[in-house]
């Protein structure tokens, strides 16, 4: 059986050219980690990141949260990840283009029909969570195949 991190690589590998909103601003998004119900991803941040002030675009960062929200829920060997409910993202700090954010991405209850994830996006200090960027909860409704 692969590993929880083999299986994420493999379902964003079969998202990919699918999303094109995706495409265009996760092509660089790095798999770090991935454990039962957690992801952690990193993206080193470019000109498509940003708003006018050259600092990350709350779009960027709600993208993130229903992108890796989806692959926390993917970690529990689904293939499908489902559409999102509720999206609830907190700003509290920003990060500039050449700065790298982690992002990390939590399910906390799988049911049935809906999921819960928390996320949590931060830049980078010397390769090391450093100060948040936001968090945020995310709720998605799936369907499990029935066992």
């Amino acid at each position: 059986m692969a590993s929880e991190l083999e299986h994420v690589q493999g379902v964003w590998g079969r998202m990919k050219g699918n999303s094109p909103i995706y495409d265009f601003l996760f092509s660089d998004v790095v798999l770090v980690s991935a454990a039962k119900s957690s992801v952690t991803a990193r993206l080193t941040l470019e000109k498509n990141h940003v708003n006018s002030r050259g600092t990350i675009h709350g779009a960027v960062s709600a993208a993130l949260v229903d992108w890796s929200g989806g692959l926390a829920i993917a970690t529990n060997g689904l293939e499908k990840t489902g559409a999102s409910v509720d999206i609830h993202v907190t700003y509290i700090g920003t990060a500039q283009v050449g700065e790298t954010i982690e992002i990390e991405a939590l399910c906390n209850k799988l049911g049935r029909s809906i999921a819960f994830t928390t996320i949590r996006i931060c830049k980078l200090v010397d390769g090391q969570p450093g100060p948040l960027v936001a968090t945020a909860s995310h709720t998605k409704y799936i369907s499990q195949p029935k066992q």
